[in-house]
């Protein structure tokens, strides 16, 4: 019998950055921001800051970050799990889940990379590009929105999330 095809992201389960497994599942009902994170990028410091403000203005109400650690960009993700917990949590101050260093192209990308391509392409194909691209995904486990890692994430703010939230929150 033929594994059904994933609908949703809630039917992937992944890796925390101690080893744990985490089902998707347990975010059900909130609005997500999926984002492949590097410690040494350039676009780190302000990116981390971003989604730092977001995460502490709309944590209460629904929404949760969820960062992915990769290695594919010029090697700027090169710790291990705890060193990259350390600069994530110390230096940026993150307080949202930190996840398993992963590969989100290639034949070893993660299966939750490979469906989140799956349903929203980038411009040049659906290949991630760089560190720090991002998915939102709705309450449902939609992927409704692919932003490039140049994108910041308190313009994403502005034009996406509050509008997600207008539409699944107070209706």
């Amino acid at each position: 019998m033929a594994e059904e095809a994933p609908k949703s992201i809630y039917d992937f389960t992944v890796k925390d950055i101690r080893g744990n497994d985490v089902s998707l599942s347990e975010y059900n009902g909130k609005v997500l921001l999926i984002v492949n994170v590097a410690s040494k990028c350039g676009l780190t410091q302000s990116n981390y800051k971003e989604l730092n403000v977001l995460y502490e203005k709309y944590k209460n109400q629904g929404f949760e970050i969820l960062a992915f650690p990769c290695n594919q960009f010029a090697g700027q993700e090169p710790g291990s799990n705890e060193e990259i917990q350390e600069v994530a949590c110390t230096r940026f101050k993150a307080e949202f889940p930190i996840f398993d260093k992963i590969e989100v192209n290639g034949n070893n990308a993660t299966p939750l990379y490979k469906f989140l391509k799956s349903q929203q392409g980038g411009i040049f194909g659906d290949g991630i590009k760089w560190n720090f691209t991002k998915f939102l995904a709705n309450k449902e486990g939609k992927v409704v929105q692919r932003y490039a890692p140049t994108t910041s994430p308190l313009k994403i703010e502005v034009r996406t999330i509050f509008s997600i939230f207008i539409v699944y929150v107070c209706f």
